[in-house]
């Protein structure tokens, strides 16, 4: 993630190449997992009037969904506790007030009887209302006890119809509650409306927004979320970090958190043996009212402060977070008892408060190390910035030569043809 570079070429395969690097997981060594408790799931199904409409592989949207939750079921790992809840299910009528009450527990989130919850399943006929919010909180209530993981997934095909209860508000008060809930949406054949509407549903929870055309999309996405919940919790572990290299904590890999005061620069060594890689992310967050305008960076720099490479990421204020992240490759080395090298990450923001906010404590930090084996012939990664583009940069360079022989061959004889003539 190299700026200001002239190739652009060099600069979109560094580009590919940290994201690649960047999509691992990063390891759990430096935090203990949490949610000793069963994994906990409730999916929350929209079953209105509006599910009855075939345009999901030539079957309806209920039919469809059916047919995704038979084969989640079946797919559902032991540990996780699974529960199943509805939205307008019952109630057929007209009536406002009793059409957004109309929410249901179809089968009690808790060990999974797959027969059972089949059944439940096959039961069920687009009915009624589409209250969202209401069954949200009642989701919630569903999911309340245990410090495992806590996941809703919500699958609807409408906007909500019971405002002013509002599904986004719903959504930030059980954020605020702190109780570790994440809601997943998922839009059947979502109108723009409804996909702003279950964006901000997912966004307030830190969940996962998806639109869905086809039967496969929607099994194959809850199947993942599903899985998902059953994944150990890693609690980051607090860092400080120092203002000079020297002086940095080291670091394994896992997950970190620190707070950084404005206009500072906080350094974290870490140790990377030949062969090895070091992957790492840094997310800043603006917990209060900021200037617009702003940035973070993250460097990798040697113990005598020559930079190897960087990470940046500039925003305007719309977001309350920045993330950014870099890779670093060490080649292998023909001594076998080579020592590791000790590579510092430099992290710094241009975050800046706003007139009379407090500057202290400093703005929240969570930062990701993992240090993994490094891919084949690492050496050139990086290398004066453009990674592995020098390859692409050899390539367009041949190429262009290539095409300028041919134009000039076809300009000659052009030439020679228009002058026997």
């Amino acid at each position: 993630m190299i700026t200001r570079t002239r190739l652009a070429a060099g600069a979109c395969a560094l580009l590919a190449a940290l994201t690649a690097g960047l999509a691992f997981p990063a390891g759990a060594t430096a935090g203990e997992p949490t949610g000793q408790d069963a994994p906990k799931v409730d999916l929350v199904l929209d079953v209105s009037g509006s599910m009855r409409a075939r345009d999901i592989d030539g079957q309806s949207r209920m039919a469809a969904a059916k047919q995704a939750f038979n084969e989640v079921l079946d797919a559902t790992p032991e540990e996780v506790e699974l529960g199943i809840r509805t939205l307008g299910a019952n109630y057929p009528g007209d009536d406002r007030k009793t059409g957004c009450k109309d929410t249901a527990q179809l089968y009690p989130v808790g060990p999974l009887d797959r027969t059972e919850a089949k059944t439940a399943v096959a039961t069920l006929t687009p009915t009624g209302w589409t209250p969202i919010g209401p069954a949200l909180l009642k989701a919630a209530g569903d999911l309340d006890g245990g410090d495992g993981s806590k996941r809703i997934v919500l699958i609807s095909d409408g906007e909500d119809t019971c405002a002013p209860l509002d599904p986004c508000e719903v959504a930030r008060e059980i954020a605020a509650k702190g109780i570790g809930l994440t809601i997943d949406t998922l839009g059947l054949v979502p109108t723009a409306k409804l996909s702003r509407q279950l964006s901000c549903i997912a966004e307030a929870t830190g969940g996962t927004y998806t639109s869905v055309e086809h039967q496969d999309e929607l099994t194959d996405r809850v199947n993942q979320l599903v899985d998902r919940a059953a994944d150990p919790v890693v609690t980051p572990v607090p860092a400080e970090g120092a203002d000079r290299c020297v002086a940095a904590p080291t670091l394994k890999s896992g997950l970190y958190t620190d707070r950084e005061e404005f206009g500072q620069q906080r350094f974290y060594r870490v140790d990377v043996r030949p062969g090895q890689e070091l992957r790492a992310s840094v997310s800043v967050a603006a917990d209060r009212a900021v200037n617009p305008g702003h940035g973070v960076l993250m460097r990798a720099v040697t113990s005598k402060g020559r930079e190897i490479v960087r990470g940046e990421a500039a925003g305007n204020g719309r977001t309350d977070v920045l993330s950014t992240g870099l890779r670093y490759p060490k080649a292998e080395s023909d001594d076998e008892d080579a020592p590791a090298e000790a590579v510092c990450l430099a992290v710094s923001h241009s975050f800046s408060a706003a007139s009379g906010v407090k500057t202290t404590p400093g703005l929240p930090l969570e930062l990701t190390v993992d240090v993994v084996d490094a891919p084949s012939q690492a050496g050139d990664v990086a290398a004066f910035g453009l990674g592995r583009g020098w390859w692409l940069l050899g390539v367009l360079i041949l190429t262009g030569f290539l095409a300028g022989l041919v134009w000039g061959w076809l300009s000659r004889w052009r030439f020679a043809v228009w002058r026997t003539n």
